[in-house]
């Protein structure tokens, strides 16, 4: 939250800070319904034209609808018949509420609203005793009837955990994380999220398609998103007969590179440019994520998670489980990346 306007002016001189004015945005749209971009400008400390490219970059996404000087609610999912509106709560527990996380949340808040639904948000973090801690909460309180999770399923506990929450009073959906095949649970754990997987193919695939051939592949280490988009990479590497082996590595010799996630791909495009690496004539970047890559020089190509189409999708699925209950067969469900084609990977003249 932005507490005075020198705050603001000081987050606002570099662009990773522009996902705090998006929050700030959306919190005020989901408050009022409208907002003015000369009342945000205002409040925000900031100059109109950027609150304008604030609201562009947020319409993308379906966040929001742009008016004629400003913005209002996206047109909301359509509501269910009055007969099966019930004002269920559904608890929602994130490892973060600031950097990736806020479209999902809006997502979710957004098709709660339409269904009737209320959600009770907690932040909770990456450690697996902390996600129990705050799951626990809100179960022991007896005010929720479903919960969407993101637990960390990277350690050890994985197992213990999965089996935990298949165990809990109250049906689970996993967002942006997905269990094994099968669990000995009484119930299920179902799960949405972005396929990552195919979001990476489409970007080697995208790249390959402009001519390049030395694809490389860079990792943010610890994410749970690295191992999906491993796996993308070297499928798309074995379709188009790329050698594989180049991830993590030096980008000396390669044509193209994608990187996970915008602020390290920032920092790249940046390095390159101090190195008199021209980008993309002499390395073409793709991003992954798009919460940023646009605000870079030259602005960067980027695969985008449908992120606040996994929350509508998490509290649908909810409302279905909690509406139909064991008739219902138990489901997981993949939802497509989109690719975002900017300056950063257009190619005039490609080295093979």
């Amino acid at each position: 939250m932005v507490r005075s306007r020198s705050v603001a002016n000081a987050t606002n001189r570099t662009g990773l800070f522009q996902v705090q004015r998006h929050e700030r945005l959306l919190i005020e749209l989901r408050r009022s319904g409208a907002v003015r971009v000369s009342d945000l400008a205002r409040d925000l400390g900031v100059s109109e034209l950027t609150i304008r490219r604030d609201i562009a970059a947020l319409a993308a996404r379906n966040l929001l609808h742009r008016v004629h000087g400003g913005a209002t609610l996206p047109a909301p999912v359509r509501p269910l018949p009055a007969a099966r509106r019930t004002g269920f709560t559904i608890g929602m527990v994130v490892p973060s509420l600031d950097f990736y996380w806020p479209p999902i949340v809006a997502g979710a808040r957004a098709a709660a609203a339409a269904l009737g639904v209320n959600v009770q948000l907690r932040g909770s973090s990456y450690d697996p005793e902390e996600d129990r801690r705050q799951i626990g909460r809100l179960v022991e309180a007896g005010q929720v009837q479903g919960l969407l999770l993101a637990p960390s399923l990277d350690g050890d506990d994985t197992g213990r955990t999965l089996d935990w929450i298949g165990r809990l009073p109250v049906p689970a959906i996993l967002v942006e994380r997905q269990p094994r095949r099968w669990t000995s649970t009484p119930r299920q754990v179902e799960w949405v999220r972005s396929d990552h997987e195919l979001g990476l193919e489409i970007a080697v695939h995208h790249l390959y398609d402009q001519g390049h051939r030395r694809i490389g592949l860079l990792l943010s280490g610890g994410s749970p998103t690295s191992a999906y988009l491993l796996r993308g990479w070297q499928r798309a590497c074995a379709d188009l007969g790329i050698a594989p082996d180049a991830v993590n590595g030096s980008t000396r010799g390669l044509t193209a590179l994608i990187v996970h996630s915008d602020p390290q791909a920032i920092a790249i495009a940046q390095s390159c440019a101090d190195q008199g690496i021209r980008v993309p004539d002499d390395l073409a970047i793709v991003s992954y994520d798009d919460e940023v890559a646009h605000l870079a020089e030259p602005a960067l190509t980027a695969i985008r998670p449908p992120k606040n189409h996994v929350g509508r999708l998490a509290v649908e699925l909810m409302v279905s489980r909690l509406l139909d209950g064991d008739r219902r067969p138990a489901q997981g469900v993949l939802v497509a990346p989109e690719l975002v084609v900017r300056q950063s990977s257009l190619c005039r003249r490609v080295r093979v």
